[in-house]
């Protein structure tokens, strides 16, 4: 694809891709660079500048320090990689690129990292304090792989269609959160401001693993769906932790917020999310809710300890439960599981299973070097 230019006197000029004979495989991206410069670890450019030049399998390399963006950093639906060759947006080896976003007002244009595109693989980035999403994904069969998003105006890191216009067959499919941190999030009004979504228009395929979302004022996790835009695709949750959402890591709270671990649908209807072997602790209000979703999920081999009503709440639906545990270390409210529920769960309903006794003590968690989630209660590894 060509750069597209307007003008006679002095070009303007569009970030659309290059050609691929133009196009470079490797850019280094700095806090100091220039958009001018050549791209090399001893003139680094920008990122903006960075995004419009790489080329399919190739790689922009973010040194270490922080990034003041009064922008949007777009990457446009037009800026894809391959199935087999990926573009890469990655953290330097042993450095911590932060994106930071703080001069943008509170508004819902004011997302702070936008990936439009498709077949991008980003890394180990951090996105703070954006005006809206830390990090929006409305293209698809990309990777966001040990990312943080914190201290954003809206939901950390959020799948959604790209435009109200967006076809359903574009909307964003196949994405893969991986390893990734979402804490801190809150908007103005107190309910908006997940740890993660993908919710109202998202396509099938969608898989968030090994991820943890804490502290953050509505929702750790947020699969919400409304009667305007219908049904959204299948998404996965597994392997994965969502613990004191509803009140942030200082202490704050707002009564707005729906403050649920995971919550798992919107306005009556059916969608059959698969939600495996994770955890919910200590949540503001339910650990696992259907939330209004009457399909037939599947709930296998999770953990909820704690949270402050409802472990897991299914008042309707035909979801289907194996494996689950219910823990309290005191008094609460009984679970509630309509569906298809054998022997092999344990919820409560008044005491504490046996299992109970293996999953007692502070949370701690951490990734390991190969970016599986490794939880301790009490300092012992849960294994679910």
């Amino acid at each position: 694809m060509k750069s597209m230019c307007i003008g006679a006197a002095v070009a303007v000029c569009l970030a659309l891709p290059l050609p691929a004979s133009a196009a470079e495989t490797v850019l280094y991206v700095s806090p100091s660079g220039r958009d001018g410069a050549a791209g090399t670890i001893s003139a680094p450019t920008t990122l903006t500048s960075a995004i419009s030049r790489i080329a399919a399998g190739g790689t922009i390399y973010l040194r270490g320090g922080t990034y003041n963006q009064a922008t949007t950093v777009t990457i446009p639906p037009a800026n894809n990689g391959t199935a087999s060759a990926r573009k890469k947006l990655t953290a330097y080896q042993g450095e911590k690129p932060v994106l930071n976003f703080s001069a943008q007002t509170e508004d819902p244009a004011n997302r702070g990292l936008a990936v439009n595109g498709s077949y991008w693989h980003v890394y180990g980035i951090t996105v703070e304090r954006a005006g809206d999403n830390g990090i929006f994904v409305g293209g698809s069969n990309n990777v966001f792989e040990r990312t943080i998003t914190r201290f954003n105006r809206d939901t950390g890191l959020q799948l959604s269609r790209i435009a109200s216009d967006t076809p359903k067959n574009q909307w964003p499919a196949n994405n893969l959160v991986l390893s990734a941190e979402s804490h801190d999030n809150r908007d103005s009004d107190g309910e908006d401001a997940d740890g993660f979504a993908a919710k109202l228009t998202v396509g099938s395929g969608n898989v968030f693993r090994y991820a943890v979302s804490h502290n953050n004022i509505d929702d750790g996790w947020d699969l919400y769906t409304k009667t305007d835009t219908g049904a959204i695709g299948v998404v996965t949750i597994e392997d994965s932790l969502a613990y004191k959402n509803g009140t942030l890591s200082n202490g704050g709270q707002a009564g707005n917020g729906d403050r649920n671990g995971f919550k798992l649908g919107g306005e009556d209807i059916a969608v059959p999310h698969v939600v495996r072997r994770t955890i919910a602790f200590d949540n503001g209000k339910h650990g696992f809710t259907y939330n209004r979703n009457p399909g037939t999920m599947t709930v296998s081999s999770n953990l909820s300890i704690d949270n402050d009503e409802r472990n897991f709440s299914f008042d309707a639906g035909s979801s289907v439960y194996r494996g689950n545990t219910s823990c309290r270390s005191s008094k609460g409210s009984n679970d509630k599981t309509i569906g298809n529920a054998d022997s092999s769960n344990q919820f409560w309903t008044g005491t504490n299973g046996s299992r109970c006794s293996s999953f007692t003590g502070a949370l701690g968690w951490s990734f390991a070097s190969d970016g599986k989630l490794r939880v301790t209660l009490g300092g012992k590894q849960v294994t679910l």
